[in-house]
């Protein structure tokens, strides 16, 4: 039979919300929803709901959405619930006084293979960095950010080409059946848990910030073409393209390239452009480009944007 379970769920974006589906799919009790307030968004400032309120609406979950964690009457609502777990998908920083709550804990779904990658961006630093492999990871929260003990994890590789939002959406699926293991094992009193092991040289997961998407030309193939899919689609890696002519400056996101290794003689940053292709020299070989986006213009695919743009006109402005 097992305990009777009484679970808060917390988590805001779209990849929380798998998780908190496959827990409803599978009838167990969700007493209540933490999710960010809803905040004004986009040029009309039209008020936006996090991915999570609009599925706990739909599906008529009772849902609290606190600006302050640590205010009495947060603190009084979320106890009265009367939760004896917590399950946490991408939300945020959780004070001692909520996850301590529940009997059984709280715990974490971290996409990365802990210790490795803690931090708030484990998704993109993994392709960033040429990972091979990555996973999910479920921990209880203990007071530092991601270093609690070990549930369970799974391991998923990384394809060559893959994107940040393709290695998401993977991650996020299988996220969401180790959330439903690790809570039918915590039922069933069936978890053993471990350290994480702390005896390793450990990556980081920093936040992203605009100035670092900006491309380095100077850097390797391998380098660039890994920064551009890490960060593909969301934050996007970017250049700048000066017209030749008038010396004006404009922004270019790149989402898709491939890596073309073949030596030549040319300047980096070179743009090579004509009907059917674009690329640019780097030090051995070039970033062919398949999908970009120039301001002013949608995102769109290579061929259909060399119809009505001439990269000819500009030059990388590095």
């Amino acid at each position: 039979m097992g305990k009777e379970l009484r679970i808060v769920f917390m988590g805001t974006p779209d990849f929380a919300v798998e998780s908190l589906k496959i827990l409803v799919e599978n009838n167990y009790n969700i007493v209540g929803v933490i999710t960010a307030p809803d905040k004004p968004a986009g040029r009309g400032q039209k008020i936006n709901q996090s991915a999570i309120k609009k599925y706990t609406v739909t599906n008529n979950l009772k849902t609290l959405q606190p600006t302050n964690l640590k205010s009495e009457e947060f603190l009084t609502e979320l106890k009265a619930l009367d939760a004896n777990l917590q399950i946490v998908v991408a939300f945020r920083m959780l004070p001692e006084v909520v996850w301590d709550m529940p009997q059984l804990g709280t715990f974490n779904l971290h996409a990365s293979l802990l210790p490795q990658y803690r931090g708030a961006a484990p998704i993109n630093w993994a392709i960033i960095n040429g990972e091979k492999e990555t996973g999910v990871s479920t921990f209880f929260l203990q007071h530092k950010i991601d270093t609690g003990d070990i549930i369970a994890q799974e391991k998923v590789a990384i394809k060559e080409n893959e994107t940040a939002g393709e290695l998401h959406d993977k991650l996020m699926n299988i996220g969401s059946q180790l959330i439903l293991k690790t809570t039918q094992d915590i039922k069933e009193n069936k978890i053993t848990t471990f350290p994480q092991n702390e005896n390793q040289e450990l990556k980081e997961a920093f936040k992203i910030f605009k100035p670092f998407c900006k491309i380095d030309w100077n850097k390797s193939t391998t380098e660039i073409h890994n920064h551009i899919r890490g960060l593909s689609p969301y934050p996007t890696a970017f250049t700048e393209l000066k017209n030749k002519t008038t010396g004006e400056i404009i922004s270019c996101k790149i989402f898709k390239t491939e890596i073309i290794n073949e030596e030549h003689s040319l300047a980096i940053g070179k743009i090579i452009a004509s009907k059917k292709e674009l690329k640019i020299a780097v030090k051995i070989g070039y970033i062919n480009i398949l999908e970009l986006q120039v301001a002013g213009k949608k995102r769109m695919e290579l061929t259909a944007l060399l119809n009505g743009f001439d990269f000819t006109n500009y030059i990388i402005n590095i």
